[in-house]
């Protein structure tokens, strides 16, 4: 806009969006000194140049305003004055009109031809395809916003419980806490809490999940606790502890989950350790399925680390991940923390486990996430 301004010798060039019989000025590049019109502003459309470029009743080029009747019937004409003038319409791919690119200049200038206004025509091309694709973002925004709206406000997030076991007495003790949407058509949870992400609301969604999960903690026994998964940012952003507030802390695991890179861990070890004090574990999620998992379990010094999946599977038929598992057992011998393997799917795998000193397992073989009822018939 700069660039076509100063080519043309150009006052003021505007690129202007029709709001409800308004014209809206959405960007503005002036020369220096002049500040006859501000990004924001607005006007009767009926009053504009603009709407008679649109309907015809202006040309789209004019080297002196001042010589056109229609022109000279707007106050703005002469107490500009508008000199020179220039107005494409800016159309999208569907034919609406969007507004207008504009340039005009106090004084008439007999020079611009239609060589000039084609170069404006090409532009407001480039403008309208920008235009489109920021008018395609924004619809794809508000439809994220109004399906995360309804799935809180109508209750469509649900939490199952996935049981935790003492793999020697074969007794549930905790149940990790997994979120559930009722869409049509149905979507993975990933994806609802990508989609909440792209809109920053994820913080929104994690936290009404974590609220929904620990509901659980009254109607289950005192000696079993619920395991809920919390992103780094959601610790240190999120109002975990007033969440947590008045809740029995030794019966609640955080999970950090292992997708984010975390630049501090200062920042939720200051989280932490007051409600750490005051008996919450922290759990590190997916150990082993990626380098992050390891810096969460060097930094965060965790009380639980649960071998993830990509480990577990086939572990009795794998010597490589024997060996990674029974290394992390080792570590976890030397930190003092426990070790709970993910995603068991056969007895075979359950009891190469448990041979190696793994204690705790959950997974499809044990029990699959379930919901609250059937939760509390599995403990009694």
């Amino acid at each position: 806009m700069h660039a076509i301004r100063t080519h043309l010798d150009m006052d003021v060039a505007f690129i202007s969006e029709m709001v409800e019989g308004r014209r809206v000025f959405r960007h503005v590049d002036a020369r220096p000194g002049i500040d006859l019109v501000q990004v924001g502003n607005s006007d009767p459309l009926e009053d504009s140049y603009c709407q008679r470029v649109i309907d015809g009743r202006l040309p789209e080029l004019m080297t002196d305003a001042c010589l056109n009747a229609e022109a000279l019937s707007l106050p703005v004409t002469r107490a500009l004055p508008v000199g020179a003038h220039l107005s494409v319409p800016i159309r999208l791919g569907d034919g609406q009109v969007y507004g207008t690119f504009c340039c005009f200049s106090h004084a008439p200038d007999s020079s611009l031809t239609a060589r000039d206004l084609a170069m404006m025509r090409v532009l407001a091309e480039m403008v309208a395809e920008q235009i489109q694709e920021e008018l395609s973002t924004r619809q794809a925004i508000q439809v994220l916003d109004q399906r995360i709206d309804t799935v809180l406000e109508s209750g469509g997030l649900q939490m199952v419980y996935q049981p935790i076991f003492d793999v020697q007495t074969n007794r549930a003790i905790g149940f990790e806490s997994l979120a559930r949407f009722s869409s049509d058509p149905y979507r993975s949870p990933d994806v609802w809490f990508s989609e909440a992400a792209m809109v920053k609301r994820e913080l929104e969604l994690e936290s009404q999940a974590i609220r929904i999960a620990l509901g659980a903690l009254p109607q289950l026994p005192p000696d079993v606790y619920v395991a809920v998964n919390a992103s780094p940012e959601m610790i240190v952003k999120g109002d975990v502890a007033g969440m947590l507030k008045g809740l029995p802390l030794d019966r609640i695991v955080v999970e950090v989950t292992e997708h984010q890179a975390v630049e501090r861990y200062e920042d939720i070890a200051a989280v932490m350790r007051p409600l750490q004090a005051q008996g919450l574990r922290v759990a590190i999620d997916d150990a082993g399925a990626g380098y992050a998992s390891f810096r969460h379990i060097l930094n965060l010094h965790p009380h639980i680390v649960k071998l993830d999946i990509s480990i577990t599977r086939a572990i009795d038929t794998d010597h490589s991940r024997r060996a990674l598992a029974a290394a992390l057992r080792g570590f976890a011998l030397e930190t003092g923390c426990s070790i709970v393997a993910e995603g068991v799917e056969t007895s075979s795998e359950l009891d190469t486990l448990r041979g190696l000193g793994i204690n705790s397992a959950q997974g499809y073989h044990l029990g699959r996430p379930m919901l609250l009822q059937q939760a509390q018939a599995l403990i009694h």
